[in-house]
């Protein structure tokens, strides 16, 4: 692919796509042209991209005429609907969306853990979920020198997993219950200002939501380790941006708290914060507007007998990391 690339982005106004835009600009992507996408009523709004005031344009089956890379986030019935057009148009798609994650002949990527299988893709190539990236990301390092063998996750995940009405929906909440009256939800099933539920997406027939099958499945497929053992239980909470997680994890070989900081200390994409007698661990409001997945609380599982259980904890911001940085840097692999 030529190194000056021209790029569409899909859902260009939403609250992903605007960081897909932003992310572009500050990594200094070399784009050729681009072009911003998204529904009939977007049409016409003009957004920012180096300086330059560019026009959204209304997304149809002929919007990927010339184009060499496409960022899809515009959900996974646009992405079913459109990704088709972009392919035969000659472009890769990058696609954001729950779409293509577990079709076999999609590669799923997270650049610090799997980036040779981006070119191995056949047109389209998927980004994981926010809170499958978050946690690779923080557990790939100790995963690659002992070996996991089973994962808990509980997820602590921001008003932005579900885009920026709702991020605008909990501040309203906000000023609703400061002021004495009550909340209404409507991106939401519940009120989530001064609250938290532990339901994001719908809910299976064994029990689990949709979202918390996805980090065993995606988890799987990323990290190449079919036998992977994951239980995980997603909650929503009162955050603007930025997500959270408590990773219970066992090895097949023994490690240390000590062993697993060195080891996040040297991996790709992770800061380690992790000094609690200076109260300092992750949290979402640092992990907001940063690129790297913050870890902290490494220590020892000490409900087992052994040496190959760890504990700690990772913040990571949903909308960068988990969506627009990560798609961005599957596209610099293509490049």
């Amino acid at each position: 692919m030529s190194k000056n690339v021209n790029v569409a982005i899909t859902g260009a106004t939403g609250a992903v796509g605007a960081d897909m835009i932003n992310t572009l600009e500050k990594r200094c992507f070399p784009v050729a042209s681009i072009k911003l996408l998204a529904s009939a009523r977007s049409a016409g709004k003009l957004l920012e991209f180096k300086g330059e005031k560019i026009a959204v344009e209304e997304l149809t089956e002929k919007s990927f005429s010339n184009i060499d890379i496409a960022l899809f986030s515009a959900g996974a019935a646009r992405s079913k609907e459109f990704a088709k057009f972009a392919v035969d148009a000659g472009a890769v798609v990058v696609d954001n969306s729950s779409a293509f994650r577990m079709d076999d002949d999609v590669p799923l990527v997270v650049p610090e853990v799997n980036a040779a299988a981006a070119l191995k893709h056949n047109g389209i190539i998927a980004n994981p979920n926010c809170s499958t990236i978050i946690m690779a990301v923080a557990v790939y390092p100790l995963h690659k020198a002992k070996n996991l063998k089973r994962l808990v996750a509980a997820t602590y995940q921001a008003a932005s997993g579900a885009g920026a009405a709702a991020m605008s929906e909990l501040i309203e909440q906000t000023r609703v219950l400061l002021d004495g009256g009550n909340p209404v939800a409507d991106k939401f099933p519940h009120p989530l200002a001064f609250n938290l539920f532990p339901h994001i997406d719908v809910f299976m027939d064994n029990g689990y939501t949709k979202e918390e099958m996805k980090m065993l499945n995606e988890a799987r497929k990323i990290m190449r380790h079919p036998t992977l053992n994951v239980s995980c239980t997603c909650v929503r909470v009162p955050i603007p941006r930025a997500h959270s997680e408590s990773l219970n994890m066992e090895f097949e070989n023994e490690i240390t708290p000590e062993e697993a900081r060195e080891l996040i200390s040297k991996a790709p994409g992770v800061v380690l914060r992790d000094d609690p007698g200076k109260n300092e661990y992750p949290m979402p409001v640092d992990a907001s507007g940063m690129d790297d997945v913050i870890v902290g609380r490494v220590r020892r599982d000490v409900s087992r007998r052994d040496n190959r259980g760890l504990e700690m904890f990772v913040s990571g911001d949903q909308l960068l990391k988990g969506a627009a940085l990560n798609a961005v840097q599957i596209a610099e692999l293509l490049i």
